[in-house]
């Protein structure tokens, strides 16, 4: 929940800030994710080749545990990386809030709206002009 946060509340505009959910908090959780896959995964059953073995996997409740790590890990590292991106177009904290809590709850949902409104608010400033245009020589520039 820290790294949410930090995402939500914090200060982004300071890189070293900005490390601690995109990259500190990931890693650790990544640590303990390959350390209970190394020291549990063997005798768990079942596997991913099919929904069945994946429910007899996650019946063991350090598989669930790994796998629960697992999202934790991913969910927050793709919520900082859209969190950027979403910076660098201008989506003002208050919508981002809502999106980052989508991809906490919701990882492959909160991503798609993340990527949807990067994209929605990215056309809107770019420019349609040829390439011909661009540059010192263009009066709009």
């Amino acid at each position: 929940m820290i790294g949410w946060l930090l995402l939500i509340l914090g200060p982004r505009q300071f890189t070293w800030f900005n490390v601690i959910p995109f990259w500190i908090i990931p890693t650790g959780l990544s640590a303990v994710y390959t350390a209970l896959i190394f020291s549990q995964f063997a005798g768990a059953g079942g596997g991913f080749d099919s929904l069945e073995n994946v429910m007899i996997l996650m019946s063991n409740q350090w598989a669930m545990l790994a796998g629960w790590v697992h999202f934790l890990a991913f969910d927050l590292f793709v919520g900082a990386f859209m969190a950027a991106r979403m910076d660098r177009v201008g989506v003002r904290r208050l919508v981002q809030a809502s999106i980052l809590g989508t991809i906490f709850m919701l990882g492959p949902l909160g991503f798609l709206i993340a990527g949807l409104t990067e994209l929605g608010l990215r056309t809107r400033v770019i420019p349609t002009q040829p390439r011909f245009f661009k540059g010192k020589h263009n009066a709009l520039a």
